[in-house]
């Protein structure tokens, strides 16, 4: 009878100290761009995310390059059913992942959600990674594009740091200066090159137009607006001498003190105030050239989307999703990069972090010209952002600048003919 007991109690004690070891974990595999900004950002939300949600692991593939390398892989991975099983993809390519069917719609999760609106994941931030009235994917970073001074350089030129030019003509006139500084000091440099031809579509939204026309059969940016924008692009070539650099290599200057004024994206800003420590001075202003009630600015960033195969898999996927792009995640993503965060509960987080980082707080003061990052339909979506990063490279490198209009009507005109039958 004794022994009975024993075992009895051999067996109670077994189970309590043996559940945690015993528990099925389901791995969730994921996949992201630009590692050199988001590393830091998924390393902490894993920590955070495990200690609510231990029956999940997260693991990560190695780092997209970017959002064409991304695109790229999981249209690959997806014919040989090798994808991960969540991935992150530019807001520009929820419609290549939904027309290919390799995205899970995320409808009957949300309505399985009792207070997801309450959770901050309002319409406008569902709607962003929509495509035909389903949800597939819910953004988690969103950026615009910025300027960048190097105070320093702008006083040692005769600016004015505390009212830095947000016009073009004044940007460039600066930059022209600061060229003349000394030798290996660049007046201006702009990531033109950069994923979707994101910086292209900034300054043809700016001047009030558009890629495509409203039905989407004949491309657009070849009207003025495109003029004045590959114009631009021209002038600073022409008047800054704005070197014909990679978008790393400009950063990579600007964070040395080479650069004066530097254009692009709102993430790097947290990476650029760790590189530069007390180097000199920078200071982020208004993307030059905006105007209230005609310019808007496509909204960059990405999307978080599943694509893994079996239900139990999505099931885990979706609580990762949720948290990435909830509330908490939002905020660690904000403190960690430059981005914003579209959840509208993620600044419950941050409490006065703005007030503390005034650089960051430029893209908010934007928002009202937030518009949509233009994706081009059909299936040559891809070999559309290169032929035009083609044909802008002639104007940047000084082989064509002087025809920068020829040049926009022959990329207007290589662009329509990939584009689909009716088109």
């Amino acid at each position: 009878m004794l022994a009975k007991h024993s075992c009895r109690a051999l067996a109670l004690a077994l189970a309590f100290t043996l559940p945690a070891a015993a528990q099925p974990v389901t791995e969730i595999v994921v996949q992201y761009p630009y590692g050199d900004v988001f590393k830091e950002t998924h390393n902490r939300l894993v920590e955070e995310f495990a200690k609510t949600h231990p029956g999940i692991k997260v693991s990560f593939r190695a780092p997209y390059k970017d959002y064409e390398d991304a695109t790229q892989r999981i249209l690959r991975e997806a014919v040989t059913g090798t994808t991960p099983d969540i991935t992150f993809q530019g807001l520009n390519r929820v419609r290549a992942l939904a027309d290919k069917q390799v995205a899970a719609p995320l409808d009957d999760f949300i309505k399985a959600e009792t207070d997801f609106e309450a959770q901050g994941f309002h319409k406008a931030m569902r709607d962003a990674g929509s495509i035909g009235g389903k949800v597939y994917g819910l953004p988690f970073a969103v950026s615009l594009p910025i300027a960048y001074f190097n105070l320093d350089l702008v006083k040692a030129a005769g600016g004015d740091p505390a009212a830095l030019p947000t016009s073009w003509d004044g940007v460039i006139s600066l930059a022209a200066k600061i060229q003349g500084l000394r030798p290996g000091v660049h007046g201006i440099a702009a990531e033109w090159p950069i994923s979707g031809n994101w910086l292209f579509q900034a300054l043809v939204f700016e001047n009030g137009g558009n890629m495509m026309d409203a039905g989407e059969t004949k491309v657009a940016f070849d009207d003025e607006a495109g003029r004045k924008a590959i114009g631009t692009l021209a002038r600073l070539v022409t008047e800054t001498k704005t070197p014909n650099i990679s978008g790393n290599d400009m950063r990579t200057a600007f964070a040395a003190g080479q650069v004066g004024v530097l254009l692009t994206t709102t993430a790097y800003v947290n990476a650029f105030t760790r590189q530069i420590g007390d180097r000199f001075t920078m200071k982020t202003s208004l993307f030059p050239g905006l105007t209230q009630g005609l310019s808007r600015l496509p909204a960059g960033g990405n999307v978080m989307m599943i694509t893994a195969a079996s239900a139990e898999k999505r099931k885990a996927a979706w609580e990762v999703v949720k948290y990435w792009t909830g509330p908490r995640g939002g905020a660690a993503m904000v403190e960690t990069t430059g981005y914003m965060a579209p959840n509208a509960k993620a600044a419950d987080h941050l409490a006065d972090f703005y007030k503390r980082n005034p650089n960051q707080y430029t893209a908010l003061a934007q928002l009202p010209y937030l518009t949509n990052w233009y994706a081009f339909p059909g299936d040559n979506g891809l070999k559309i952002t290169d032929v035009i990063k083609d044909h802008l490279q002639s104007v940047m490198d000084g082989k064509r600048t002087a025809q920068a209009n020829e040049v926009l009507t022959e990329m207007a005109r290589d662009t329509q003919a990939l584009l689909p039958a009716g088109k």
